[in-house]
């Protein structure tokens, strides 16, 4: 920042039902901070300024952005050419992008001073074998639309990543690790020495395992025999992906753990299905992606789920014993990563709480230092 590196950093995510703001200082601290559970409206202006009316001048702004396209594959400074290609980044994630960049017009316009910086779910699974990353359709499809598996989380996964290695004692690229980042949306990941190299997501964030109220992987010709014999619309087809199914549609009642787990206590039946299903969802995942590992250094859970619900953990782990995993868990009793497996186990279960704010803190500060530095 010609503003030097070490001045407030201001990170913006906005998603599909929330907004956070927060201004971190060098150390970390947060300044201040805004949160409000309903996705930003047309005007994102608004908390913004409060926000800014309440802390020091941001230096940089950091924005989480979910799905950068096939041709944003790094984190970058935002200009009005990349501001358009982010356009069409757009329908590749229409729950998540256009709100972001409703947050991020609306911060250009109130620091048009500071450099803004774009910061992707996607630039994790960059380098994705093809593997990994490719779908067994037409060579049109793949060539001419970029359908391929992109991968989400990243961000959260490059914290979760970089605080494992720390508790472990071993830099992050020498490890191989499986990362559960379970929240309102849900995946895991393959980390093979430091870089990913499968995830559960795929195209879009809807791939892979049941979340809060989104299905995960449907069988595609599920999909389209609803169209040709119940005359679904493709609309509607992907609303109820989306915000009718997962935990939501198995329970008939909440999309959160902590009352399913409370409801299931109580003998609620479809409780106990939901929670039956997600678990086992997880273990599938966290099963395939270790397949693409030649070993396992840990289990790293993260995400509101993976961090606060000890019995998912638990219901996860003591059923994977084919992996080296084991039940008996301790609960988390702080606020910062900790291994919450025995001493003795043959793999540690470990959870971090989840970063992405921070990890975004990092990325912008990173980036505007290396633009602002030495010959710049």
């Amino acid at each position: 920042m010609s503003a030097q590196t070490n001045s407030p950093v201001l990170v913006a995510d906005a998603g599909s039902s929330s907004l956070r703001l927060a201004v971190f200082g060098d150390d970390g601290e947060v300044l201040a901070e805004h949160h409000s559970d309903a996705p930003p409206g047309k005007d994102a202006s608004g908390p913004l300024r409060k926000l800014l009316d309440d802390a020091p001048a941001p230096a940089a702004v950091g924005h989480r952005i979910v799905h950068g396209g096939p041709d944003l594959r790094a984190h970058t400074v935002v200009d009005d050419e990349v501001r358009a290609r982010l356009d069409r980044a757009a329908d590749l994630a229409p729950l998540h992008v256009p709100p972001a960049l409703t947050v991020l017009d609306a911060a250009r316009d109130l620091l048009p001073d500071a450099p803004h910086v774009a910061c992707f779910d996607t630039v994790f699974h960059a380098g994705l074998p093809a593997a990994a990353r490719e779908y067994a359709v037409p060579a049109a499809w793949r060539q001419e639309y970029g359908l391929r598996r992109y991968g989400f989380h990243g961000l959260s996964y490059a914290w979760a990543l970089d605080r494992a290695a720390e508790l472990l004692g071993r830099r992050p690229g020498q490890l191989h690790v499986v990362i559960a980042h379970l929240g309102g949306g849900c995946s895991a990941c393959a980390v093979r020495d430091g870089r990913s190299v499968d995830t559960t997501m795929g195209f879009t964030p809807l791939e892979g395992l049941v979340m809060s109220h989104r299905s995960g992987s449907v069988d595609p010709g599920a999909l389209t025999w609803l169209q040709t014999r119940h005359h679904l619309s493709a609309h509607d087809i992907e609303h109820a992906l989306n915000h009718d199914s997962g935990l939501l549609a198995l329970s008939g009642t909440s999309d959160d753990t902590r009352d399913l787990v409370r409801d299931r206590a109580a003998g609620d039946e479809r409780a106990a299905l939901a929670l039956d299903v997600f678990t086992h969802h997880c273990r599938r995942g966290i099963a395939q992606m270790a397949a693409s590992l030649d070993r396992l250094d840990a289990l790293v859970f993260t995400g509101e789920i993976g961090e606060d619900q000890p019995e998912v953990r638990e219901e996860v782990c003591a059923r994977l014993p084919t992996l080296g995993l084991t039940g008996g868990l301790r609960p988390v009793v702080a606020e910062r990563p900790e291994i919450v497996s025995g001493p003795g186990a043959r793999v540690p279960v470990l959870v971090v709480p989840t970063g992405e704010a921070r990890q975004i803190d990092r990325e912008a500060r990173a980036l505007v230092s290396h633009r602002d530095g030495p010959g710049r």
